[in-house]
């Protein structure tokens, strides 16, 4: 339970502002926790060939999900469903994306099910579509998705591809009032061996912690990330609209200090996609950009983006997974619809 409060940190970080709110995630962690006991950490060398592997997130805008809080019987009707597919019960739980509230509340789904949690996750970041993770990059079928509400509706889809385990997931969750709770990709331990980024809780736990009793909190995360500051400023206009299932709109960022005269627009379709500078990018994904707070370097997610806020944008390069051909076709600037060849952070920022 004491390790909550530093993975929230780093999932906030690494979520680049979507994967929901962490405060949600870590108080149904921590009430979990109390409740059931601790939840074992394991990789997937621990894990036996046949043991089933069940990515959990919440899916949805981030804005629904802090005030729509996921019941405690939605893992379980998961569980049972997956059960009842396979005709063997999961061994363990992943995060699909290891940022944001989906990276923290899995402790909780895993305590509740009295599963361990699997140190990977699909992303090593947040990405807001269902096809965005590394089990389709490495052809995995996306043959299942299984999905419950606080409803207490199960709905269970056999897509024909990853583009429509997208569309249909994205369907329903909106018909569920833009938040359900989803498992995608179930798959054996010998399968998620090359399909998965492992080692992410590991990683969120190290970043959440590097900024804990440090003078320069800022320097310590920008440091541990090896991230690029891209601007510190004032978040000067925030435009933000729930359509579809998303989050969309733009960030401004007015320099300040050092960068006064210099102005930063971020891209948002739940998570920050763009920075952009006088028409220039300067981040793009699959990159990560996080926009933090400059005294505490607590990580902000776009639903808490709020004019006047003080703040420094940072950028830092992606799981190489990411820089592949799949991997830029299936999460690069163009998947999102911009019209933007995808350049690595480190090249955009060697002059800034």
């Amino acid at each position: 339970m004491s390790d909550i409060p530093a993975l929230a940190r780093g999932c906030a970080v690494l979520g680049t502002g979507g994967g929901g709110d962490v405060r949600t995630g870590s108080l149904a962690a921590v009430r979990a926790i109390r409740e059931y006991g601790p939840v074992p950490l394991v990789n997937l060398a621990d894990l036996p060939d046949d043991a089933l592997v069940v990515p959990l997130s919440g899916i949805g805008a981030p804005t629904v999900s802090h005030e729509m809080i996921h019941s405690e019987d939605e893992p379980r009707r998961v569980a049972e469903e997956v059960e009842r597919i396979f005709g063997r019960p999961p061994s363990a739980v992943m995060s699909s994306e290891i940022g944001g509230s989906n990276g923290v509340i899995p402790v909780a789904w895993a305590a509740q099910l009295g599963l361990p949690l699997l140190d990977a996750d699909g992303m090593g970041r947040a990405f807001p579509e269902v096809q965005m993770v590394s089990m389709y990059v490495a052809g995995l079928p996306a043959d299942l998705v299984i999905m419950s509400d606080v409803q207490g509706n199960v709905v269970t889809i056999r897509p024909v591809d990853g583009l429509w385990s997208e569309r249909l997931a994205r369907a329903v969750c909106v018909a569920a009032g833009s938040s359900a709770l989803m498992a995608d990709y179930v798959l054996t331990a010998a399968g998620a061996r090359g399909a998965v980024i492992e080692g992410t809780v590991t990683y969120a736990l190290e970043v959440g912690r590097a900024t804990e009793g440090v003078p320069d909190p800022l320097g310590a995360l920008q440091g541990r990330l090896g991230a690029a500051r891209l601007v510190t400023g004032k978040l000067t206009d925030v435009e933000r609209r729930t359509t579809g299932g998303f989050v969309r709109g733009t960030a401004t960022v007015e320099g300040t200090g050092d960068d006064r005269g210099r102005t930063l627009t971020l891209e948002l379709q739940n998570e920050n996609l763009v920075a952009i500078e006088d028409g220039r990018p300067l981040a793009m994904v699959p990159d990560l950009i996080t926009v933090v707070d400059t005294e505490t370097a607590a990580a902000i997610q776009t639903e808490g983006l709020r004019y006047g806020q003080r703040v420094t944008v940072l950028a830092w390069p992606c799981d190489p997974l990411w820089r592949t051909p799949k991997g830029l076709e299936t999460a690069g600037p163009r998947a999102f619809g911009y019209e933007l060849d995808y350049v690595p952070v480190e090249e955009l920022t060697a002059h800034v």
